[in-house]
């Protein structure tokens, strides 16, 4: 009886009668190893959106086959069951797919460091801004305080540091003629000692005054002969103003007060006096000699005189170096003076960025999508207080994340087609615009992120998730068979009634079968374009693997058949085993 249920669990566990039996003599054709054949598989499988679900069922469905192989031990048939299918015109799509969500195409969160009370804002959650718009103003009457106290330091550091340069290269005030040297080149000298003294070169004014004259007896523009008291001969000056009224002297005679302008012949100070003869009137007595402006030149800082090569009556103009003052003292004053103007430059630039925090700006151009700061709001200025939030909405974008066996057939600017379950029935377009060369490695398996702009965005939103697509390469109304049916090599098992079976390579074949050679073209995860060696009407033949068969809901892994046991008993005696080798690509 023990015997009887052995027999009856064999018969229920024995395969159907397969299609085609090829002989049992009929040898192993040269592919892949087992390990390699599962392998590839795998890569294939873990790839795209379902990769976890995908190698959690491969797991637990390769588990159950094994438990079910060593079940059935030694009692399954070495069978093998071909998977038939006729050469038929299609569409054949390599594309790359990946899932993901829409970022806009810049956003800000707009804070401020600076703490006060929103005085005024300019716009409302969901308004459209530019760039460098104000947004803000906030209460800025402290730093505008701190502003005005910067510019006066600033100003003063500027003064200081000017008198230090001036101090080390003393200048000339006026232009004018060099009347007193009161150093020598090399002589150390302090503050406030004496250089030069310049008198201008302008004209001298000498007021005469005539007894028994009348005014009626000049006249402006009347030509005077002047004598200056301590100079031989005479210069010739010109009548400039008359006085309208006599005056008496203390002897009680009247007399007149005439004004006469000359040259200065370069020589004459204030210290001389002058007497003229207007016509035929001769002045009274001495009469002081008014002359220009007139300077003297000291030393601002105590140093050793350099450069110092003036002599009496040499002509000297506003601004001329009179010498240089050398010496560590000048020279750390200026060193002293420079350091405060950059000081106080520092300080005057912090609080003009300072005040300037006080108006708040967009940064970029777009849309207000959140507004939490109102006016008469108080604020703490601090990295937490936001403001608003600002998206560019002019495009989306998207990340999508690229299996490293495929990085290499992605390039800036091939086109991508996005779906989003939230807009039905629309295909929006993209366009890659940037491979980024930064993998993230995770389970052995490194992605690379791909990044995906959409212009024509209307119905999406930031947020959503997406499915794009990158159609690698693609092909319409071509040849093409199941990708499982090409074998290592580019050989493709057909029947020998095939109209192309009289091209048959000198290649042992199973029972009613033979191998041609064929070019491949495209492929995609199912079908592979054939550009020569088959033909509409032709039967090619395969074993079903788990790529070939998920549509029959039963996927074979190594010769196991997850759906419910080994198809078979075993490895095929001339079919090439898991299609005989994986087609292009794998």
């Amino acid at each position: 009886m023990h015997n009887e249920a052995n027999e009856q669990r064999a018969d229920t566990l024995a395969p159907a009668e397969p299609a085609h039996v090829p002989a049992e003599s009929a040898p192993v054709p040269t592919g892949p190893s087992r390990g390699q054949r599962i392998r590839g598989i795998f890569q294939r499988l873990l790839r795209g959106k379902g990769r976890k679900a995908v190698a959690l069922l491969l797991v637990v469905a390769i588990v159950g086959g094994v438990v079910i192989w060593r079940g059935q031990g030694q009692t399954a048939a070495a069978v093998t069951e071909y998977q038939e299918a006729s050469v038929e015109r299609r569409s054949v799509t390599n594309s790359l797919s990946a899932s993901g969500t829409l970022e806009p195409a810049d956003s800000y969160t707009v804070n401020t460091l600076v703490s006060g009370e929103i005085l005024s804002d300019t716009f409302e959650k969901g308004d459209q801004v530019e760039e460098g718009q104000l947004l803000y103003t906030i209460d800025s009457s402290n730093a505008s305080s701190s502003l005005t106290q910067s510019q006066n330091s600033y100003s003063q550091a500027q003064t200081s540091y000017q008198q230090a340069v001036n101090a080390k290269y003393p200048e000339a005030d006026l232009s004018g003629t060099v009347s007193e040297v009161y150093v020598n080149e090399g002589d150390s000298v302090s503050a406030g000692t004496q250089l030069l003294k310049i008198v201008a070169d302008e004209n001298i004014y000498v007021d005469f005054s005539f007894t028994y004259a009348d005014s009626d007896d000049f006249y402006i523009g009347q030509t005077a002969t002047v004598f200056i008291n301590g100079f031989e001969g005479s210069l010739t000056g010109t009548v400039t103003a008359v006085s309208s009224s006599s005056a008496a002297v203390s002897t009680g005679v009247p007399l007149t007060t005439v004004r006469v302008r000359l040259t200065n012949p370069g020589l004459v100070t204030s210290d001389y006096t002058a007497s003229a003869v207007i016509g035929s009137y001769s002045s009274y007595g001495q009469a002081a000699v008014k002359v220009g402006a007139s300077s003297v030149i000291t030393a601002e800082a105590a140093g050793k005189v350099s450069g110092f090569s003036w002599l009496v009556g040499d002509t000297i103009s506003s601004g001329d170096r009179i010498c240089t003052i050398t010496g560590d003292s000048v020279d750390n004053s200026i060193e002293s003076a420079r350091i405060s103007v950059s000081n106080a430059a520092t300080s005057l630039e912090s609080a003009q960025e300072n005040l300037e925090d006080y108006s708040i700006t967009a940064p970029i151009s777009g849309t207000v999508v959140t507004k939490t700061a109102k006016a008469g709001d108080k604020i703490e200025g601090g990295s937490d207080s936001t403001l608003c939030v600002i998206y560019d909405l002019s495009y989306l974008e998207m990340t999508m994340s690229i299996d490293e066996l495929d990085i290499s057939s992605v390039e800036v600017g091939q086109e991508v087609q996005i779906t989003a379950d939230a807009v039905e029935g629309q295909t929006y377009t993209g366009v890659v615009t940037e491979v980024s060369v930064a993998g993230t490695t995770s389970g052995g398996i490194t992605t690379y992120p791909v990044t995906v702009r959409i212009d024509e965005t209307d119905g999406l939103l930031p947020g959503m998730n997406v499915d794009a697509e990158i159609v690698i390469s693609s092909a319409d109304d071509v040849l093409a068979i199941p990708s499982a049916a090409v074998n290592r090599g580019d050989t493709v098992l057909i029947t020998a009634d095939s109209p192309s079976a009289a091209n048959a390579l000198d290649q042992e074949a199973p029972e009613g079968y033979v191998y041609v050679s064929v070019e491949t073209g495209v492929s995609d995860n199912s079908y592979i374009e054939i550009t020569s060696g088959l033909q509409e009407g032709d039967t090619v033949a395969y074993i079903q693997t788990a790529s070939s068969s998920s549509s029959d809901g039963a996927m074979m892994m190594g010769g196991m058949d997850m759906a419910g046991g080994m198809p078979g008993g075993g490895m095929p005696s001339g079919g090439g085993g898991m299609g005989g080798g994986m087609p292009g690509g794998f």
